[in-house]
């Protein structure tokens, strides 16, 4: 579904620019992933590689309107100032018409209102930060994906629905909010608290950290002494495998994890390090959840792996 609709958003794109330049003979995209860096393994490559795919299956039935897409792929190494850099360069130099990509809300923030003030269509496919596009007006930016305020939402009321599993009642389950402390991780810890309180729950520790840390004990310290029965988190793929390898070290222990996107939804990277530490719900309450969210789990011991 998602191919489909990345597919239909860079074909409406595209129809929209030839309605305002009709003798435009090929469709020049610029496409701005991670290839290198943090964010690479994390998701963005196979961001990049779908996007290709996408191209290529359009151009193989024909194009648009009989107009050849021709894209030209662009290295953000996992910076912000680097994509923002790569976005003018492909804006004002390679004259595309149209750009996509950008996997970090960190960048998509900043390059939005550069793209919509240049009169140009982004196609965001990635980032979900709901600080992109709330109160900014913006008439050339568009995505398929959810914001970051509907994730945060959603895991909090999925522990409500299935409270009982933990074994508690709503008013007693201890929520622990940890997020890496750029735009996406920001909004959807923002969202969570604020929607995990109007449930009921106690949301006992909440902290951000540096995406690009190198230590997270400290926290992980503090969660100990917080004895959450359900972690909230919001991270990429190096800061989340590096949480888990903290926390399981230290011993720390709860009924369930609950991690949103990014790298979290890298669970083949996930289980190649935790191996069965880490596992998906029930196939019954992911098709209940409509998979509007990654749900993962940790063991609460070594031993035992509880399903939510």
């Amino acid at each position: 579904m998602q191919r489909v609709i990345a597919k239909l958003g860079l074909g409406l794109c595209a129809a929209a620019l030839l309605g305002a330049s009709a003798l435009a003979q090929d469709i020049k995209i610029g496409a701005v992933f991670d290839q290198t860096g943090p964010f690479a393994g994390g998701g963005s490559k196979a961001a990049a590689l779908g996007t290709k795919i996408l191209i290529d299956i359009i151009n193989e039935r024909g194009g648009v309107e009989g107009h050849k897409i021709v894209a030209i792929f662009a290295d953000a190494q996992s910076k912000t100032d680097v994509a923002i850099n790569e976005a003018e360069r492909l804006l004002n130099e390679q004259k595309v018409d149209i750009l996509t990509g950008f996997y970090s809300s960190a960048q998509c923030v900043p390059v939005a209102a550069k793209v919509d003030a240049a009169k140009k269509f982004l196609w965001m496919p990635v980032c979900v930060s709901s600080a992109v596009l709330k109160g900014k007006n913006l008439q050339y930016v568009f995505r398929p994906t959810i914001h970051s305020d509907q994730y945060g939402d959603a895991s909090c009321s999925f522990i409500a629905e299935n409270a009982k599993k933990l074994g508690k009642e709503l008013k007693d389950i201890k929520v622990a909010i940890i997020h890496e402390d750029g735009p996406y991780g920001v909004g959807v810890a923002t969202a969570n608290e604020q929607r995990c309180k109007e449930l009921g729950m106690q949301v006992v520790h909440k902290e951000g950290y540096s995406a690009t840390t190198s230590d997270l004990s400290a926290m992980v310290g503090k969660l100990r002494r917080a004895q959450p029965d359900v972690i909230l988190h919001t991270g990429y793929n190096p800061d989340i495998t590096l949480f888990l390898r903290q926390a399981k070290e230290a011993g720390l222990k709860f009924s369930a994890l609950i991690g949103h996107g990014a790298g979290y939804s890298q669970i083949d990277k996930l289980y190649e390090t935790f191996k069965d530490d880490v596992n998906s719900c029930s196939t019954s309450i992911r098709r209940r959840r409509r998979c509007s969210i990654r749900r993962r789990l940790l063991p609460a011991s070594a031993t035992s792996s509880p399903r939510c």
